[in-house]
């Protein structure tokens, strides 16, 4: 069984929410080098100031997308893993449809282009529960199917198809780990692109009402990024991962309706909410059938939301 300890690993998107989080993990864990690639379009050198003390850690700023960039770094550092976490955030399909689309599908591209001449040896693609859309049946397994309803989760759902066709014909190491809604500290908190938790949180501190789109019945099946770090981690050292696409997530949703007022109720905040029409192509219902990452990865969330809901909100409480 590989272990991640001694590895010289890429981390694409590590200044970015879960990315950086799993620098830490990799640094933790004694990955001999981390490399981390990112655009710094969504990503913040404040994720990884803590990496960046570490002698083992090195940044590039560079997009992921360009396959002779990749190339000079992947063999100047000697890389062997690569985890793919680049990405442009699901809002984005709204204001460029084309490039929130065309962005998983060309880091796709470059990353296997380059494993298949060698440059590296383990891919480990992360994909998105957005791929699914709506819920045809719940929970949903991996065998549900795909059906996007924006350009990024059809950009992710083309992206998948691109690396497990590869997986197929060529027999290379990959495994796609498909998790749910993340959520926890350094998730972006900050303009039209924010992620529902960090910006309500912001928009109550700032004295502002929350926001729900629609009747706010939706709901999501919520899965701590600590979680989601660890199980990216199994699934490079359980090579009972490769080929498959792998779902993370709690197996619970919870709408946000109940989202909203466990974070008004963690604030005190008792004022009315601004309620907005429903979201263009809003996805109806996500809930997780994680029963894959049990059996091949022996993983289990072990972060209830309520105590990671807690977490998260203490360090957006304490975060400037």
């Amino acid at each position: 069984m590989p272990s991640i300890k001694g590895k010289r690993v890429l981390v694409t998107g590590g200044a970015g929410f879960i990315g950086s989080h799993l620098c830490d993990a990799l640094l933790e864990k004694g990955a001999e080098k981390v490399i981390c690639v990112d655009n710094f379009f969504l990503g913040k050198t404040e994720n990884i100031c803590k990496a960046m003390e570490h002698e083992n850690f090195v940044l590039y700023r560079d997009d992921v997308r360009h396959f002779g960039v990749m190339q000079s770094i992947i063999e100047k550092e000697k890389v062997e893993v690569v985890f793919n976490m680049a990405t442009i955030a699901l809002n984005y399909s709204f204001f460029n449809p084309f490039d929130a689309y065309m962005v998983n599908v060309e880091i796709a591209n470059t990353l296997l282009e380059l494993l298949k001449t060698g440059a590296y040896k383990t891919l480990i693609h992360t994909s998105s529960s957005e791929a699914y859309g709506t819920a045809q049946y719940s929970p949903m397994d991996e065998n549900h199917p795909t059906d996007p309803t924006t350009p990024y989760a059809a950009g992710k759902a083309a992206a998948d198809l691109m690396v497990h066709s590869f997986y197929k014909v060529l027999g290379l190491d990959i495994a796609i780990v498909r998790p749910f809604n993340n959520y926890g500290p350094r998730q972006n908190a900050e303009g039209s692109l924010a992620a529902i938790i960090p910006a309500t949180a912001r928009r109550i501190k700032e004295g502002a009402m929350p926001i729900v789109e629609g009747d706010g019945e939706q709901t999501r099946d919520f899965i701590f990024v600590g979680d989601t770090v660890r199980a990216l981690i199994l699934a490079y050292e359980k090579e009972s991962s490769r080929g498959e696409i792998i779902n993370l997530g709690s197996g619970k949703d919870i709408s946000i309706n109940r989202l909203l007022q466990g974070i008004c109720d963690y604030y005190g905040y008792s004022g009315d909410w601004e309620h907005r029409p429903a979201r263009t192509s809003d996805v109806r219902k996500l809930c997780a059938d994680a029963k894959k990452a049990r059996e091949l990865l022996g993983f289990e969330p072990e972060v209830e939301f309520e105590e990671g809901i807690r977490i998260t909100l203490d360090w957006y409480k304490d975060f400037s």
